[in-house]
């Protein structure tokens, strides 16, 4: 309801008196009833004030969300940024402790430093949305010293209600943290939390991990709320501050998530209005991100949780990989062509076939590096090794595959650590940095968000950045040929390599 109608519909709660006869006058001169008249009315007039100011103060964040996503300079064939925001750009990871590049590697920023500079810079309001919460190791039974970063940034968001910062989480159910104590812990300081039943809606889960600052700053990426993915697990993402028309088309994510956690909530079909995007492959935003001409795009899953207007996270994953031209890189934890749940099994090669029709009809050179820990499905196997096997370069058939482990050390009793938990893909043409792995459910059932950018691939841009993570992980000491699998320990696919 625009705001205008919400301060009249107000302004008329507080005025049932109109109807009271005007003119007529009391017989007797020393009655009671015209003061407190006059007292129930002065009484109305002040909560309707309050209410009215009240209602103002919520509409401001909104308000500026509208403003972002409808600016008035805005052609209709044209989504631009507000030219007065210096929008910023910033790739961030981490890295499992004793994880080694050397001293000239190239590196992003850490992700518990972004994390950090993003609560620093809240001052109205964040939104988080992750699948889990698990920032101590008392929550899963480990005594480990690693946890200390988690503990701090659980801290900081404890003490954000204090700064009169509003904070808004969502998570799913169900979920890899039954056990977690800082939803508890948060909603006691001021929290607001929703639990959004996925199992439910759409027999998967909430697996988006991203956060919305201020309604300018956001954070997508492959980290939990979780103190491992600050030292135990590699993770990737990107930060990009100072674009409200983004956040604000973000945030239309975050509330669909946000109304679905309400108790026997439904997926409405349509989706309303306020839900639908005008940024999307067809129209992506316009921005100068760190001085580089770019165009971007959020893409969401599943489909039943996007409007017509939101495009599809698997639409935009094999949009890009058709338009590649030269070479596809794919840093993905898990690519699992086939649905591992009874109730949908069978095979499911839509991105693997992408992939080889890359490889084939267009002489695209494209490279696979998926993650092995202890913990990995050992099913992933033959899907893999049957793509590796398609490589042959003296008929210009270029598809390598390649299994990222990290050393588990004296670090074997955390578990669902010491694994590349990356989900990017990089083209000549695009840069994809999203929240799902490459299996069927991530995509059909799964809540899931990526962000999809657009740059001119030369010079100091994220998009070669990005470039530059991935020949760093593909030619590390932590990158094998599936062919040297079996003599690697720490992986669950070494028993069933030959």
């Amino acid at each position: 309801m625009p705001a205008s109608s919400r301060l009249l519909s107000a302004h008329e709660l507080s005025s049932p008196y109109k109807s009271l006869n005007d003119s007529y006058v009391s017989n007797r001169r020393d009655s009671k009833c015209p003061v407190s008249t006059l007292v129930a009315i002065g009484c109305l007039v002040v909560l309707g004030v309050l209410l009215a100011i009240a209602v103002i103060e919520r509409l401001k964040y909104e308000d500026r969300i509208n403003e972002a996503l409808n600016p008035h300079h805005t052609p209709p064939s044209c989504n631009q940024s507000d030219p007065v925001e210096h929008s910023r750009i910033v790739l961030v990871e981490s890295f499992p402790l004793g994880v080694d590049y050397g001293k000239n590697a190239n590196t992003g920023v850490n992700l518990y430093d972004a994390w950090k500079d993003l609560l620093s810079l809240a001052s109205e309001q964040i939104e988080v949305a992750s699948f889990y919460w698990c920032l101590t190791g008392e929550d899963i039974n480990v005594n480990s010293s690693s946890d200390t970063l988690g503990r701090e940034i659980l801290e900081e968001f404890k003490a954000l209600p204090s700064r009169n910062v509003s904070v808004r989480v969502v998570t799913s159910v169900p979920t890899l943290a039954p056990n977690s104590t800082d939803l508890k812990t948060l909603k006691e300081q001021g929290v607001q939390i929703r639990r959004v039943n996925f199992g439910r809606l759409t027999k998967g889960i909430l697996h988006s991990k991203f956060w919305i600052v201020d309604g300018k700053h956001v954070y997508i990426g492959s980290a939990n709320m979780d103190w491992r993915a600050l030292t135990q697990v590699k993770e990737l993402g990107v930060v990009i501050y100072n674009s409200s028309a983004l956040a604000a088309d973000l945030q239309k994510i975050f509330q669909s998530y946000w109304v679905s956690g309400r108790s026997n909530s439904s997926i409405p079909d349509p989706w309303p209005s306020d839900f639908d995007t005008q940024i999307n492959e067809e129209r992506p935003l316009t921005l100068n991100l760190s001085g580089v001409e770019s165009k971007v795009y959020i893409a969401a899953s599943p489909p039943v949780f996007c409007p017509e207007s939101r495009t599809r996270d698997l639409d935009a994953i094999l949009s890009a990989i058709r338009g590649a031209q030269d070479f596809i890189h794919v840093a993905v934890m898990e690519f699992y062509p086939a649905s591992k749940f009874f109730y949908h099994h069978g095979y499911w090669p839509v991105i693997e076939d992408a992939l080889k029709r890359s490889a084939i009809d267009r002489n695209v050179s494209v490279s696979l590096l998926v993650s092995c820990g202890q913990e990995s499905d050992p099913a992933v196997w033959p899907f893999i090794r049957s793509l590796d096997a398609l490589h042959s370069p003296a008929d210009n058939i270029n598809i390598a595959v390649r299994v990222f482990v990290i050393p588990s050390g004296n670090q074997s009793h955390i578990p669902y650590s010491r694994i590349n938990h990356n989900k990017y893909m990089v083209t000549d043409k695009v840069a994809y940095v999203g929240t799902s792995n490459w299996s069927p459910e991530y995509f059909n059932t799964t809540a899931g968000v990526g962000l999809v950018l657009s740059q001119d691939a030369s010079g100091k841009s994220f998009h070669q950045q990005l470039r530059g993570v991935f020949d760093r992980d593909w030619n590390s000491q932590y990158s094998h040929p599936l062919a040297h699998l079996h003599r690697i320990q720490d992986c669950a696919f070494s028993t069933s390599a030959p």
